[in-house]
């Protein structure tokens, strides 16, 4: 490859992680600290960069020289944060989340490919009761938040204002053309963690665990409604006006791992999901590819459930709801 195709790629692969906001030429200009004129001569290729200036833009961007060169081996650059439990914020988490998603929707042709171990983050944000059962969860289970050591389950602890975000956050997710695969599996964690919580008298009634399963039962109805349009609404739409495609498939044997794969423009960019509430994001060319192989072969040993198999997605969702039913029938309300 040569020296002027290697800058090339170096800016386009700064450009891919700009937002829709983010001029090249300035942040360029500003990482290098040379006028915007020399910004745009570099840009062009009408200047080589120097060694310290590759440096520079590779440190500021996280990105891996390795990739650029072309060079093989056995090692990819993943870029994320752990999060820290004293210092968690809740709202900068979502936040950080909604920026994600806003960013993926500045580019003409978008497709996100989620393997869903657990129900999609977005899709908690349809209902606010199943949103609040999540961030209880998290902040009690995972991050062991000293505040919800011995508080009990109420819906009154989840603050508006998380809930808009994930409800923004949704929004544009339904902006992207989805493919989800699924497995029978995929509801059982969110069930779990709510039986777990019954026996330990979490919950402050069973007509709060009712309720909870209740707007399950409404989540579930949702997809089922996308699923067999082929495409993504708002769920307080009545038109049912049709935002993102939305391709969903059935896989019965393999357990999935919440991973995200995205096409962006003919670039790819993979969100590996760990501890929960982590995430590792890469956009290294060949794990990328290697990762989208992956799910085409999944796909080829999936059933396609969303316009198409009735049948087969009759079977599926009433399955769902039979998981949640036969729960509702042991509680006391």
């Amino acid at each position: 490859m040569s020296v002027e195709n290697i800058q090339a790629q170096l800016f386009q692969s700064i450009k891919n992680k700009l937002d829709s906001q983010g001029s090249l030429v300035d942040q360029t200009a500003a990482v290098l600290d040379i006028s915007t004129d020399s910004a745009y001569r570099r840009i062009r290729g009408e200047k080589p960069l120097s060694l310290d200036e590759v440096y520079k833009l590779c440190i500021h961007y996280r990105l891996s020289l390795d990739h650029l060169l072309n060079l093989q081996g056995d090692a990819f650059l993943f870029t994320g944060n752990f999060i820290d439990p004293a210092s968690f914020r809740f709202d900068q988490w979502l936040t950080n989340a909604l920026q994600q998603v806003k960013y993926m929707v500045a580019f003409k042709e978008k497709t996100m490919y989620y393997l869903c171990k657990d129900f999609p983050l977005f899709d908690h944000f349809h209902f606010r009761e199943v949103a609040a059962f999540k961030y209880y969860f998290w902040m009690k289970n995972i991050l062991h938040d000293p505040a919800f050591v011995h508080k009990k389950f109420s819906m009154d602890i989840y603050p508006d204002e998380y809930f808009e975000i994930g409800r923004q956050m949704l929004q544009y997710y339904n902006q992207i053309d989805s493919v989800e695969l699924w497995n029978i599996e995929t509801i059982n964690s969110t069930i779990r963690q709510i039986e777990y919580y019954h026996e330990s008298n979490i919950f402050s009634s069973d007509a709060e665990i009712y309720m909870l399963y209740e707007a399950l039962e409404k989540l579930i109805n949702h997809l089922e409604q996308q699923a067999t349009l082929g495409y993504k609404f708002d769920v307080n739409d009545p038109k049912r006006t049709p935002k993102g495609l939305f391709q969903m498939f059935f896989n019965e044997i393999i357990i999935l791992e919440n991973s995200i794969l995205v096409k962006l423009d003919g670039t790819k960019a993979a969100y590996l999901i760990h501890n929960v509430l982590n995430y590792m994001l890469t956009r290294d060319v060949a794990f990328c590819d290697h990762m989208s192989t992956y799910i085409d072969n999944l796909i080829r040993k999936s059933t396609l459930i969303s316009t198409f198999s009735e049948r087969e997605r009759s079977r599926f969702f009433k399955y769902l709801r039979n998981r949640i039913a036969s729960r509702k029938q042991n509680l006391k309300v």
